[in-house]
Parts: structure tokens; sequence; C-alpha cells
């Protein structure tokens, strides 16, 4: 096989080597009850037109949002991505060594990743950005890594509008340490009080906005009560988009900002690759985890990029890591600056006004369906309808009509019967009145 160029004699040279006489032998620590006592059922191998043609006809069985109406978001959010994107991402500026290591040979990569840095700075109205991590999800968890060790305490005050998908992750970083989780309950209403949660205890408060269920609030009041207890606030955005239209929440007072960064230059993908943006104060600088790219200039005056601040165990004693983050989303944090950088600040505030309109339209039209409410007073583009039948099984038949109508709740919540007939409802610039219609035809037939 042309991927596996040992041979029989080579692979029997080496289990000598090591005092093995098969690789079996190699998993003998392996618990019996752990091991396959067969192959899985899985093809066979298959030239690549054979694969070709089998993946094509798995992916006809998918209703893609590229094809039907899509209302899906609760986190991953469809817009339009311009073709010059992904043009520019793969010039050869920008193809230099995928780690930054030397920079002498890494300029492109530096260069676009101090762009990058400067963007989500500017757009979470925070001192200083690092140079991207996995997605939103782990930089939530990261963040609140962070906050423990600036303030040296264990309590973590989740918000019920914190998606649930961070509020996993970040139990799961810290399965293995002596966390304590405070969650709310889901905060379907956006009436939630967690400055009653937050005691002397506590490390941080991370708060969403907006919100999982859509709401947007002004969280000034959390941040001075977190101020006043010595907790981190941290906030995480899952739509960037909206930070054309929102405000910061920086000039809130947010100690630690969180963003999932998939909206702008990255389509969407079941699973990614996405792209997580971390941003914070300049005083919490040292206790950033990843990367700071820094502008110098070389022995000619020219000038550069480099490396200024590395906080991984790669780079230092791993005891004195803040983090074991081992990339960047390199080519998606590439994606996301380029389409930033081609629409402006004029052109992100146009986007966002845009995508605001359109779902206030949505919302009109779907909340004069006869068993549909929109449970909103506030939203960007995202907001919940409670429906007269489970949101799943319509979820399910809208699906089977040609519409992706939204996200039940149930799939979040499955345990929580009060949340059955939730429907979280995502509109964005790509969505027309014709998909509109079509949506709220297909709701009205079905209830």
């Amino acid at each position: 096989m042309r991927y596996l160029p040992l041979t029989d004699n080579d692979r029997q040279a080496m289990l000598a080597a090591i005092g093995v006489t098969s690789i079996e032998d190699l998993f003998a620590d392996v618990p019996a009850a752990a091991r396959l006592e067969a192959p899985l059922d899985l093809p066979d191998h298959a030239g690549e037109m054979e694969v070709e043609r089998a993946i094509a006809g798995l992916a006809a069985r998918n209703l893609s949002p590229a094809t039907a109406p899509s209302f899906l978001g609760a986190g991953a959010y469809r817009h339009h991505l311009p073709a010059t994107v992904d043009y520019l991402i793969q010039r050869g500026e920008f193809l230099t060594s995928y780690t930054p290591y030397q920079p002498e040979v890494s300029q492109g990569t530096l260069q676009y990743l101090f762009e990058f840095q400067t963007q989500v700075a500017l757009l979470t109205a925070m001192d200083v950005a690092n140079a991207s991590m996995y997605d939103g999800a782990s930089a939530c968890a990261e963040a609140v890594m962070m906050a423990r060790r600036i303030t040296g305490r264990n309590k973590v005050v989740l918000s019920g509008g914190l998606h649930p998908h961070y509020r996993e992750t970040a139990a799961t970083f810290a399965r293995y340490s002596n966390a304590e989780f405070a969650a709310a309950p889901p905060d379907v209403e956006g009436v939630e009080d967690l400055g009653a949660m937050i005691d002397g205890e506590t490390a941080c408060v991370v708060v969403q906005n907006p919100a999982f269920f859509g709401h947007l609030g002004d969280l000034a009041p959390l941040a001075a009560r977190c101020a006043e207890s010595g907790a981190i606030m941290i906030v995480a955005v899952t739509e960037v988009v909206s930070l054309g239209a929102v405000r910061p929440p920086g000039e809130m007072g947010a100690d630690i900002v969180v963003a999932e960064g998939q909206s702008l230059g990255n389509p969407l993908g079941f699973g990614g690759p996405y792209v997580g943006l971390l941003a914070t104060r300049d005083k919490h600088v040292r206790q950033m985890p990843g990367r700071i790219v820094g502008e110098t200039t070389d022995v000619d005056g020219r000038r550069g990029w480099v490396l200024t601040l590395s906080t991984r165990e790669q780079h230092i004693r791993r005891d004195k890591a803040t983090s074991n983050i081992c990339t960047n989303s390199g080519l998606c944090a590439l994606a996301f600056t380029v389409h930033l950088a081609l629409l402006g600040s004029a052109g992100l505030k146009r986007l966002a006004a845009i995508n605001h309109s359109v779902a206030v339209r949505a919302a009109d039209v779907l909340g004069a369906v006869p068993g549909v409410e929109v449970l909103n007073d506030t939203f960007f583009n995202e907001f919940t309808l409670r429906l007269s039948k489970p949101a799943g099984a319509v979820a399910d038949k809208l699906a089977q009509r040609g519409v992706l109508g939204g996200v039940p709740v149930s799939r979040f919540y499955p345990r929580e019967s009060e949340l059955a007939n939730l429907l979280l409802v995502a509109v964005s610039e790509t969505n027309s009145e014709a998909d509109i219609a079509a949506f709220a035809g297909a709701l009205e037939a079905l209830l």
C-alpha cells in the first residue's frame, strides 16, 4: 500500500527490537472487553471514483441549508461568504509555515494573525486578543480556567442563557479540578438574577449576549456586581455578526470576552472547523491562553511581526503553562480576517442591520401563525418560538416539507419537558421573503 511503506520484514525487525513477537502483543494492556473480536462491519477499500459516488449518495440524504430555506442557528449561522474570501486565503503570501516558530519565514502567517487580533479587540471593545482558539465553546472553557487563575477561587456561576454546549465544555475542562459550578436554570424569559448567585468565593460569572434563547441585555449592572465581589465577568458571543449592532461586551464592563467567529469567513460545518475568539484586559494578559503576535522592526528598520507571548506548554515548562492548546484555527482565523476586512466597519454594521431587519420581519410573520408565540421582546437575529406541539416532531416534519425550520430546544435539554415546545429560529441576510413565507406556510399546515 502506498500509504504504508513498511514491509513485513520491516515490521518483524521493529517488533524484535522492542521484544515482542506480534502486533497484538502491543495491546496486551488493553482489557479484553475493550477490544474488538472482529473487524468493524464497514465496506472494504474501493477506488476513488467508487468512494466519491458512495459519499455523494450519503450526502444526498441530507437536506442542506444551501439548497433549502434554512433557519438553523443555536451557535452556528449561515451567512453569505464572498467568493473573494476563498481566493485570498489561498494566496502564497499567507501559505507560509503552519506554526510560526521561525518568524523570518512566517511573516504572512504572523501578519494576518496580528490583524486578526486587532479586529477581535476592536469588535469586543477589549484591550488585547490572542491569536485564536479552537472554537467558541473551548474558548469559554479556557476563559473559566483563566478566571480561576486570576482570582484564586473555584466557584463558577453559569448563566441559564449560556449555550448548553459551552456549559458542558467548561465542566468537562474542569472535571479533574476542584471547580464548583453553580448553573442557573434555562433562562427562557431573559429575566434571571445572576447577581444573587455571586459571593466572596465566586471566581467568575459566565453570561452570553445575545443569549441562547435570543434575549439581549445590558450587562453593566452585572459587571458592577462582579467587580464589587472581586469576580471576573466572562461574556460569550455565539453570533459574532451581532457585534456590528449590539453594544460590545467591553463597553459593558466585561473582563474576558469569548466568541465563535464562524459567522465571518467560514461556512457551516457539522462540527467545524470553526474559530474561537478570546479577548481580555491588559492587566490579565499574562494569564491569557494561546499566543499573541506583536509588531516589531528588523535590523534594517523594516516592519515585521513576531510571537511576543507564548503561554503554551510547548513553549515553556509544562507546569508554568496557562494552557495546553496545541494549535490555533489558523486557516479559519485567516478567513475571518479577510471577510471582515472586505466588509470594513461600515459593511459590518450594514450586515448586522440587515440581519436584524429580516429577523424582525420573520418574527412578525411567524408570530401571526395560529399556535405560535414569539417569546422575545428583544433579539438580534435569533429568537424563540413556543409552538402548540412538541418542536422536535414539528422540525422533523418541516424538513420533510423542504424547510429547515430552526432547532428544537429539546435537543439541548431533553429532560426538561417544559421546554419541549420551544423552537430556536435564526434568520440572516441569506433568508428571502419567499423563505419566510415557505416556513410560515409549512408551520401553519403542521400546527
